[in-house]
């Protein structure tokens, strides 16, 4: 066995915003924790663990360089979806189940705008507004969880677990956004019922006919019945600076696609799926 496997679960405790798209003065969130977004959280707060107890310091770029490599060499996650819990247990919301009630339920906005202060107005087109996943659900209250699954490689020495107590995830942290609480850590057989493989280079991950897409999946031949986006990122690189560098990973399935026929899918870096031939 190559790779063991756990399962995580998060507690949030303040707006979540997973940046997606604009839509008028409206930055609009995904619903769910992408891959990319725990591989940012988690290489920060390694990165920063190590200069604690070494020379290096944390606002050194290559720093995070190395350490990310190691995230997505070491290690391998899933995306992160709300969850709520229910006997003792935690049931994870689809949002492709009931769309409509998923958004009122879990979804809420800030509206904000920069102030002229001579002439006590609001700065022109400086109105904005932050769609974000609500720590609690806005009809009851009730607290809201993060459940993902995390693959160590047997051969991992990143000190992940402990870096998992301490992440904040997504945008607007500087103003609290992001903050979790990690609730439970338990090794898991399977990916939200779906059976995982975790012998070879990666692991597999099968997805039964007609069930659904977990994550961002590159197409190859797979028959996916889905909508599909370009899945685009910012990076900071060498003497390029924050956020200058930007990657393009191609056109993808959007997770909620739906396997026309059985697949089995690696989980790569990021936490993007590949389809197994």
């Amino acid at each position: 066995m190559n790779w063991i496997g756990y399962r995580v679960v998060f507690r949030l405790h303040s707006p979540l915003h997973i940046g997606w798209r604009k839509v008028g003065n409206v930055q609009v969130t995904r619903p769910y924790l992408t891959g990319r977004s725990f591989w940012g959280a988690l290489t920060e707060r390694l990165v920063r663990d190590r200069a604690a107890t070494a020379t290096q310091m944390a606002t050194d770029s290559n720093g995070y360089q190395e350490v990310g490599k190691q995230v997505n060499e070491m290690l391998a996650f899933t995306y992160f979806y709300p969850a709520l819990q229910s006997d003792n247990d935690y049931q994870v919301v689809w949002t492709w189940d009931d769309e409509r009630t998923f958004r009122r339920r879990f979804l809420s906005s800030y509206q904000s705008t920069a102030l002229v202060y001579p002439a006590h107005s609001a700065a022109e087109g400086s109105l904005h507004e932050i769609e974000f996943l609500s720590p609690h659900t806005l009809d009851t209250a009730d607290p809201v969880y993060l459940v993902g699954y995390v693959f160590a490689h047997k051969d991992c020495s990143l000190r992940w677990r402990d870096a998992l107590t301490r992440l904040q995830f997504g945008g607007e942290r500087g103003y609290g956004w992001g903050k979790t609480e990690l609730v439970s850590l338990e090794k898991a057989d399977d990916v939200f019922g779906y059976a995982v493989d975790c012998s070879g280079h990666r692991p597999v991950i099968t997805v039964p006919k007609g069930e659904r897409l977990l994550a961002h999946t590159k197409p190859d031949q797979a028959m996916i019945a889905g909508e599909v986006e370009p899945l685009v990122g910012r990076e900071w690189h060498n003497n390029s600076g924050a956020g200058a560098s930007i990657t393009h990973f191609g056109v993808v399935y959007a997770p909620g696609g739906i396997a026309t026929n059985e697949h089995c899918f690696a989980v790569e870096s990021f936490a993007l799926w590949q389809k197994q031939s």
